[in-house]
């Protein structure tokens, strides 16, 4: 008897949300202390396992809807590599098909692993708001006070945000750069500041290697543009300089046929994708005719394939006799005492320099004219 205690109302038992077993063993016993009890030992953990249950639940439909929405994001990639296998199969060498199948499934590789590690990133940050929120439900339902944890949070929160500004605006930056696949490792970038080889990219930063050998690491947050040289292919620019009067349809076929024969060699540290092509006169200089050849390349391959065939076509100028311009100067040297000029009109139209003494003469005499004559006034 000792142990029943009468209750005025089932609120004094049960408090102002009264459980339903709280609430059904105070109808039936009318006893104040056995509901109380009964709420903390059957109610209050049922309702903590079923916030927990919840919690677990909306975590796997949160997680399958990060999955569904990172990969729609690179599914444009899929299709992508779809038509350049397409494509590469109909290349006329099997060496050069079979590189450019490699590199496709390469980039393959590459969109997966960007998709599992935007899709780690998103699911680790879903869980754990999740859980932070299961944690205080129930904290909630053992009938703590969350207004000072949650003021404090509050304040704890604020003052990191207000520090940590930049290292949010790098990881969200970093976040973009793999979603959108800007660029990737091996890839040839210029990020403003600098340009390299790309050799490492996290969501914070971005490392790079120049030519000079010298490692960079860049905040994702500080690049604000990115020039990406290596990105599906590459073309290289030579911008050929002949004398005005060359023939231009000779020069022009010179260079077409010397990248032509290049393109048929399939060389593999030069592999060019497409018949190259003249585009005509770019400029007309003052010392040169400018004539323009576009070459379609491998990724990272423009340059090494610019360096050969520069060097081809200057050899083929020259077995032709077609002149390659440059400045020309010529530079006469006179002696104080003597007061000799040079004779009037033949430096016309060039630079002269007057030397002060008599060792003057031994100055280097610049003369690159091709057949123009240089004057040295005075005596030795």
């Amino acid at each position: 008897m000792a142990l029943v205690v009468s209750a005025a109302t089932v609120t004094d038992a049960c408090g102002p949300n009264p459980g339903f077993f709280c609430e059904l063993i105070f109808d039936n016993t009318e006893n104040e202390r056995l509901a109380e009890i009964v709420g903390w030992l059957v109610e209050r953990p049922l309702r903590i396992i079923l916030i927990l249950l919840g919690a677990w639940i909306l975590k796997k439909v949160i997680h399958k809807v990060i999955e569904r929405a990172v990969g729609r994001l690179v599914s444009q990639n899929e299709s992508d590599t779809e038509e350049q296998l397409e494509s590469a199969g109909k290349l006329d060498f099997g060496a050069r098909a079979a590189k450019a199948i490699n590199r496709i499934h390469e980039r393959q590789v590459r969109s997966a692993q960007r998709i599992e590690t935007i899709a780690a990133v998103l699911k680790s940050l879903a869980t754990a708001l999740i859980l932070a929120v299961a944690a205080l439900l129930c904290l909630s339902e053992l009938s703590i006070d969350l207004a000072p944890l949650i003021a404090g949070a509050g304040i704890a929160g604020l003052a990191v945000g207000f520090g940590a500004q930049s290292l949010v605006r790098d990881f969200l930056a970093g976040m973009f750069i793999l979603i959108e696949d800007q660029f990737g490792v091996g890839d040839v970038v210029d990020v403003g500041e600098t340009s390299g080889t790309i050799e490492k990219v996290s969501l914070r930063t971005t490392t790079l290697r120049d030519v000079s050998g010298v490692v960079w690491t860049v905040p994702n947050g500080e690049i604000h543009r990115t020039a990406n040289h290596s990105q599906l292919w590459s073309r290289a620019i030579l911008d050929i300089g002949v004398s005005y009067d060359t023939d231009i349809d000779q020069a022009s076929e010179i260079m077409k046929a010397t990248a032509d024969e290049l393109w048929r060699e399939n060389r593999e540290d030069a592999t060019i994708l497409e018949e190259p092509a003249v585009w005509g006169v770019q400029e007309l200089g003052n010392d040169a005719v400018v004539i323009r050849l576009v070459v379609k390349t491998d990724p990272s391959e423009q340059w090494g394939v610019g360096r050969i065939l520069r060097a081809r076509i200057k050899k083929a100028f020259d077995e032709v006799g077609i002149e390659i311009p440059f400045p020309q100067r010529t530079v006469w040297i006179r002696n104080e005492e003597d007061g000799a000029e040079p004779p009037a009109g033949s430096g016309r139209g060039r630079e002269r320099a007057v030397g002060t003494d008599d060792d003057a003469s031994t100055a280097e005499l610049l003369d690159r004219g091709g057949g123009h004559d240089s004057g040295v006034g005075g005596d030795d």
